[in-house]
C-alpha cells in the first residue's frame, strides 16, 4: 500500500528547492520565502486532510485499464518522439520489433519508414488498438522477458516508456540482444529516474474505484549500461531531454486546492510553483538510448 499525502509532497519539493539554494542556486530572499511557505503549508488544513492510500498495480492489469486513455494527451510523447524519429531516420528499413508496443505508437513511426513491424505486448486491449492503428503490422502477445520472436530475426528493436516498469533490466537486454541480428540497433526511451522519484508514475482506477499506480522502478544510468554492455550492446547515443522552463504566464498564482487525485503529483506542484521550478530545474524528463549489437 502506498500512502500519498499532498502536504508531504509539496514539503518535499520545498526541501529540494532549499537544497538547491544551499549550494548557491538561489539567494537569501528565496530561502526565506521557502521557509515562510513551509509554515503556511503546515497550517493548511485542506492539505493535511487530503491524503489517500493507493495500491500498487502490475503492468498487465494496469495497462488493460490504461489502454482506454493511453493515446490521449501525454506530454511524455513530446520528449521521446522527436529524438527517436531522428535516430530512426539514420537506420535503413528492415525487420523491426516494437517491444512493449502498447497501442502501436512506435509501430506507427516505423511502418511509414519502410520497416516490417512486429509488435509484442502483454495487454490484449493494447494489442487490439495497435492492430487497428497499424494494420500491416504483426502484433503478438508476449512479455519483454520472453519475446515471441526468433533469434537473430530483426534489424531493429524499439522499446518506449516500458522499462521503468521492469525490476531487472538484465533479462530484458538479453532478449533484445537475442532477437537482434549482428549490427542491429536498439532504441529505448524511458522515464528518467529522477522523475520517477518525484512520483511521475501513471495512475489508474481499478474497476471498484480503488486508486492505483503502475508498478515502477528507478533505473539510474548505470543500470542500463550494466545490463546492455555484457550482452554486446554498444552505446551509440544517449539523450536526456529537459522540460521547458515555464513562462511567467504559465506559473500559477495564489493558493489552490490539491486537485483531483488523477492529476497528482502534477497539479500538486502548482501549489508551490517557485519551489517546484527550483526543485526540477535541470532535471531531465526522460532518458533515450541508441545501442548497436556488436558484429557486422
Amino acid at each position: 500500500m502506498i500512502h500519498e499525502d499532498p502536504l508531504a509532497y509539496v514539503i518535499g519539493l520545498e526541501g529540494l528547492a532549499l537544497l538547491r539554494a544551499f549550494t548557491g542556486g538561489r539567494d537569501r530572499a528565496f530561502v526565506e520565502a521557502r521557509l515562510a511557505e513551509i509554515r503556511e503549508l503546515l497550517d493548511d488544513a485542506s492539505l493535511g486532510s487530503a491524503a489517500v492510500d493507493v495500491v500498487d498495480v502490475g503492468t498487465v492489469d494496469g495497462y488493460e485499464i490504461w489502454s482506454r486513455t493511453y493515446d490521449g494527451p501525454n506530454s511524455a510523447f513530446d520528449f521521446d518522439e522527436p529524438v527517436i524519429g531522428d535516430i530512426l531516420d539514420g537506420i535503413p528499413p528492415g525487420d523491426a520489433l516494437d517491444a512493449a508496443c502498447g497501442t502501436g505508437r512506435m509501430a506507427a513511426l516505423l511502418a511509414p519508414r519502410g520497416h516490417r513491424v512486429v509488435g509484442v505486448d502483454s495487454s490484449p486491449d493494447m494489442l487490439a488498438r495497435a492492430r487497428a492503428r497499424v494494420p500491416e503490422g504483426d502484433f503478438r502477445p508476449g512479455t519483454l522477458q520472453q519475446l515471441p520472436v526468433a533469434d537473430d530475426s530483426v534489424d531493429l528493436v524499439v522499446c518506449s516508456l516500458a522499462l521503468t516498469h521492469v525490476r531487472d533490466l538484465g533479462p530484458v537486454m538479453e532478449q533484445f540482444a537475442r532477437v537482434l541480428r549482428p549490427g542491429g540497433h536498439l532504441v529505448i526511451s524511458d522515464m528518467h529516474h529522477e522523475w520517477v522519484a518525484r512520483g511521475m508514475v501513471p495512475p489508474v482506477r481499478l474497476p471498484d474505484g480503488t486508486r492505483g499506480r503502475l508498478t515502477s522502478y528507478r533505473h539510474p544510468t548505470g543500470d542500463y549500461l550494466r545490463a546492455a554492455l555484457p550482452v554486446g550492446l554498444q552505446v551509440r547515443r544517449c539523450e536526456e531531454p529537459l522540460p521547458a522552463k515555464p513562462s511567467a504566464a504559465q506559473i500559477p498564482s495564489g493558493r489552490r486546492e490539491p486537485g483531483p487525485w488523477e492529476l497528482w503529483p502534477w497539479c500538486l506542484a502548482d501549489l508551490v510553483p517557485e519551489a517546484a521550478e527550483a526543485a526540477n530545474e535541470g532535471t531531465p524528463v526522460e532518458v533515450i538510448w541508441h545501442f548497436q549489437l556488436a558484429g557486422t
